[in-house]
């Protein structure tokens, strides 16, 4: 593996963790009146729009980041809706 592939993956892992906590965090209290739905549905789009991006230039760190992460903010984004 290339050493920019790896520093591409070490990044995508730690962006793409850093959302767990919040959507276990919404998981479990159902609560979602802080968490701004304007932010979730821009982001989960543009997480959605790298994740194609990823897939069409066949670039392993943004697929795996984006699909995680798009997972982790789709959760979220449908959490916040529900609840309002």
């Amino acid at each position: 593996m290339e050493l920019i592939t790896l520093l591409g993956l070490v990044a995508a892992t730690c962006t793409t963790i850093s959302f767990l906590p919040q959507a276990i965090k919404t998981i479990r209290t159902k609560h979602t009146k802080d968490l701004s739905l304007g932010m979730y549905t821009v982001f989960t789009t543009g997480i959605f729009l790298w994740f194609l991006y990823g897939i069409w230039i066949k670039d392993l760190p943004l697929i795996l980041a984006n699909g995680l992460t798009l997972i982790f903010t789709a959760t979220i984004l449908f959490l916040i809706i529900k609840y309002k």
